[in-house]
């Protein structure tokens, strides 16, 4: 999550909501991707979480980052609480529990995006390591409570940690937790947004079992593979999950409006000032009737963040946001963004997909979501294992990427990133059950290595 927006033309009717999400709208030669992550910093001595202030703290690493980059700073009144490249359209910005996100700026291939990755980690470990502090690749803190996690001082964070607890029972765990990878995608026009998006809600928790890597939970197993997917379940079933309206004959752009406009808000910004209006409907915003704000009418900025407080499997917004993963390793992060691009930007491969996956009914789509984050490639959707399902739909990938056919400089195209995943699907393994495997033999039932060996 990176800046929150700052428009203030006036919205008049719900018209201009639909509108706003037709101009995501672009011809195939301007698809981009965008990828962004999340990772999870720490004290290398004592493995101890990094809080906001102090000597080697969030700020300390930010203000050296934007000296690093020369990006601009992203400020939340007198606090620095991101970067913004205003040349390329990257920036970083934090998680509530001090999650380190990198938001990629959009570009054209899989190349661009593991390179700018590369980059992002150079700068973080050369502003970093002298403060002591590392990333975690994993995709949950394994070991602080939720009250030992610091909290960042963004005014919106404090909004929503006031709501969660009256929506759901793990709200907070998300926020402060969790931390995920996901790629942002193009559409052409509603129908190729439709059908993109009913493809990539029916594969999202095939990624959750393939990228599944958060089962420790304050020092131990927590009885999951994906407990940051299972976390998500019960956060707030207003405006999570697998949004199964998307699959109604008649969806469009006008029917997921009108689902985000019954999304309760959270917050309304008017200038530098976040107004808690948790619960409030933004049809009453809209209609210049909001008792919390009276006289207030909506605006375009009002819009586009409300739009990024709900959180649907898969997002839209004026592009696709595919929500399903756990973070890993620089390999596995890249390896989401070959995944859906292979699938969703090559027509064969997304009419293959929606073969497969069509005649799946919402209780199978339910059912599968709720048991991949237990049971990741050993669950069955339809009568077919995951793992086998992944492994058709690693090859509609697959067959997409090098129909692409872009090159690096040395003539590779974008597939091999996909070997990673062939190799989890091979193995019929996550990378959580090795994990596991090392906490009950080599880890002697201890979570500490995971500070020496799951770090970026």
């Amino acid at each position: 999550m990176a800046r929150d927006v700052s428009d203030a033309t006036p919205i008049g009717a719900r018209d201009e909501l639909v509108q706003w999400i037709a101009e995501g709208e672009k011809p195939r030669d301007r698809w981009r991707l965008g990828t962004e992550h999340e990772k999870i910093p720490f004290y290398r001595e004592g493995n101890a979480p990094v809080p906001y202030e102090g000597n080697a703290g969030i700020r300390v690493l930010l203000d050296g980052l934007r000296a690093e980059t020369g990006w601009e700073p992203i400020l939340d009144g007198n606090n620095i609480i991101g970067l913004f490249d205003a040349a390329g359209g990257g920036a970083i910005s934090l998680e509530p529990g001090g999650q380190f996100e990198l938001s990629g700026a959009p570009v054209r291939t899989v190349h661009e995006s593991a390179a700018e990755f590369a980059r992002h980690l150079a700068d973080a470990k050369r502003v970093a390591e002298p403060m002591g502090v590392g990333f975690l690749s994993l995709g949950m803190s394994p070991k602080w409570s939720r009250a030992e996690t610091p909290v960042m001082p963004k005014r919106r964070y404090r909004i929503m940690t006031d709501y969660m607890p009256k929506v759901g029972t793990l709200g907070l765990d998300m926020m402060y937790r969790t931390a995920t990878v996901q790629v942002n995608l193009d559409y052409a026009s509603e129908t190729d947004m439709v059908k993109k998006l009913r493809v990539s809600l029916a594969l999202q928790p095939i990624a959750t079992a393939l990228f599944a890597n958060s089962p420790f939970t304050e020092g131990k197993p927590n009885g999951l593979l994906s407990m940051r997917s299972e976390i998500w379940r019960d956060t707030d079933r207003d405006r999570t999950g697998m949004f199964p309206q998307a699959f109604d004959d008649a969806f469009g752009y006008e029917a997921y409006v009108d689902w985000v406009l019954d999304v309760p808000m959270y917050f309304v910004k008017r200038g530098d000032s976040y107004h808690d209006v948790a619960g409030a409907s933004f049809r009453d915003l809209l209609a210049g009737r909001l008792d919390r704000l009276p006289g207030e009418v909506a605006t375009r900025s009002d819009w586009a963040n409300h739009v990024s407080t709900v959180f649907p499997e898969v997002r839209l917004k004026r592009y696709l946001e595919m929500r399903g993963a756990d973070v890993g390793p620089p390999e596995r992060i890249a390896a989401l963004s070959a995944f859906w691009v292979g699938i969703l930007y090559d027509q064969a491969a997304l009419d293959g997909a929606w073969d497969m996956v069509e005649a799946w009914s919402n209780e199978d789509r339910e059912r599968l979501r709720r048991d991949v984050p237990r049971l990741a490639l050993k669950a069955v959707v339809a009568g077919r294992a995951v793992c086998d399902v992944a492994r058709d739909a690693l090859a509609f990938s697959r067959a997409g990427l090098s129909k692409r056919a872009m090159l690096n400089g040395d003539g590779r195209d974008e597939s091999h990133f996909l070997d990673p995943l062939d190799e989890i699907v091979a193995s019929g393994r996550t990378p959580a059950e090795n994990l596991l495997d090392r906490y009950h033999g080599s880890w002697h039932g201890s979570v500490e290595p995971a500070f020496r060996e799951c770090i970026f």
